[in-house]
């Protein structure tokens, strides 16, 4: 038995969620260190501050991939984590702009952010499952295209909004301490927005149930507890290794004279070892059951194929964090001359930054639906995704050497090429090659490799800026460029494990 086919409506309700979602990161990816810096932040604090971002994506998406599998209710499998993570994202949205008026502004903003973060995560992780619960595996391709485009229509959105509304005439300056008029009403604007195009989605989509689902598979899904049942046979080595790490990092903060921050790596590190000992401890009672079991053991137990991606996410998804944080930062102070968040020339470049945004994602909307289609049917999906991470490196590297703000468009053009292939190409070979019933799971652990770099970079890259170039952002785009090299270098181990090379 086979799902039947979907036709471009049934594309389009699939995916049309994501733009909103997507509004919702495009706003904070776009604006938060402005918001940041409005409100007292130095560049120093930036990484810190956005800490919060990848850890609540590092908790939430393996927890909601593995509650989505396991959901059945009137709403659907997925449906449920849709709304409830929109309905929260609206909320902080609507929030975050009232920061300056209270006692900690800086303290609340980074509260919003993290609850902005987490609500989008729980919204966005099961989508990701959805297009595979929902299409046959010869629409993979063309569900998670038509996906990125609606990501990269709905980032255009989000990051276009403050350059339209002072285009309208609303005031884009405000008093030391106050966010701008367009930054506000863009905020409040893409909270409606993020939740009527998620509410679409869960109104005119009907999920397979779970029976329905068994019979698409054919067969058992006894794989859904076989890496839990492997975990029981581990030794607690790893886990001593990883908390050893966890534990040297953080000692390292205090005997290198590193930012504080780093405590949080070590942490995490330690934390890891820890959980990992507890999971192997349950699946040798036979207590396999659990969540943290469940998770652990899916985690130790990735496919091949999700093993070799996770290395060429890791080294994206760094670049992509070191462009959000710093783009701002960069375009204010070596194009448009000005660092004080106060003043017109700064305000100008960072407005600019949101149109510098809105390109990437536009030329990623396009591409995810003419460039890339037709480059994987002539050179594969493999090569497709190495080809567009170094045409995006280039475009980071433009920005050590570009200073004038036009030029800079065509660099984005190569960034979101590779942009819209992160989006799509990784999923889709995963849609193809992971069993149906884990996907949620295996989604949300393939996202850790997202999260992870993140982390590194908010802890780790404070540190090596101001070691190495105190005050000179503008270095972090090289980093950024040679982290896509990398991963595009890292597309050759994926070929093997793909049992048809497409």
């Amino acid at each position: 038995m086979e799902k039947p086919r979907q036709g471009f409506a049934g594309l389009w309700n699939i995916s049309f969620g994501f733009f909103g979602i997507q509004i919702g990161f495009a706003l904070q990816n776009g604006n938060m260190s402005r918001v940041f810096q409005t409100l007292g932040a130095s560049m120093d604090d930036l990484p810190a501050l956005w800490v919060a971002a990848p850890l609540t994506g590092l908790l939430v998406q393996p927890i909601i991939g593995h509650m989505s599998d396991r959901t059945w209710n009137r709403l659907g499998r997925r449906r449920p984590y849709f709304l409830a993570g929109a309905i929260l994202s609206a909320l902080a949205l609507f929030a975050m702009p009232l920061a300056p008026t209270l006692a900690a502004p800086l303290v609340f903003a980074a509260a919003m952010l993290w609850v902005l973060d987490a609500s989008l995560n729980v919204s966005m992780e099961p989508f990701r499952a959805f297009v595979g619960d929902m299409l046959r595996t010869d629409q993979h391709s063309a569900g998670y295209a038509v996906q990125t485009a609606f990501i990269g229509a709905g980032a255009v959105v989000g990051s276009i909004f403050p350059y339209l509304l002072e285009a309208l005439g609303v005031s884009n300056i405000a008093p030391e301490g106050r966010l701008p008029d367009t930054v506000k009403w863009s905020f409040w604007a893409g909270g409606l927005a993020l939740f009527a195009a998620v509410l679409w989605t869960v109104l005119t989509t009907k999920e397979y149930s779970p029976e329905e689902q068994a019979a698409f598979a054919g067969h058992p899904q006894e794989e859904a507890v076989h890496p839990v049942r492997a975990l029981a046979a581990r030794t607690y080595l790893s886990c001593l290794a990883w908390a050893a790490v966890g534990a040297a990092v953080a000692l390292a903060v205090g005997v290198f004279g590193l930012e504080k921050e780093v405590y949080l790596l070590g942490g995490l590190l330690a934390g890891y070892g820890v959980l990992s000992a507890i999971a192997i401890s349950l699946a040798k009672q036979g207590r396999t059951n659990g969540m943290l079991a469940q998770i652990v053991g899916d985690f130790a137990g990735m496919p091949e194929v999700m093993k070799r991606l996770a290395l060429v996410q890791f080294f994206s998804w760094s670049a992509l964090f070191i462009m959000w944080i710093n783009t701002t930062p960069v375009v204010t102070q070596y194009v448009y001359g000005s660092t004080d968040t106060a003043s017109a020339a700064y305000n100008e470049g960072a407005n600019w930054v949101n149109v510098l945004f809105t390109v990437y994602n536009g030329v990623a909307a396009i591409a995810a639906l003419a460039l890339l289609p037709w480059l994987a049917r002539r050179v594969g999906q493999v090569r497709t995704h190495s080809i567009c991470l170094t045409l995006g490196a280039i475009g980071f590297a433009m920005f050590f050497f570009v200073r004038d703000p036009q030029v800079l468009l065509l660099a984005e053009v190569g960034i979101g090429i590779a942009w819209a292939s992160i989006l799509a190409m990784p999923y889709a070979i995963l849609a193809s090659n992971l069993p149906q019933a884990k996907l949620g799971i295996y989604m949300g652990l393939f996202n850790v490799f997202i999260v992870v770099p993140q982390l590194l970079v908010a802890t780790a890259m404070g540190t090596i800026m101001k070691a190495l170039f105190p005050g000179e952002p503008i270095w972090t785009m090289l980093f950024a460029a040679a982290s896509w090299l990398v991963a595009a270098l890292a597309m050759g181990r994926v070929a093997a494990a793909i049992p048809n090379r497409s």
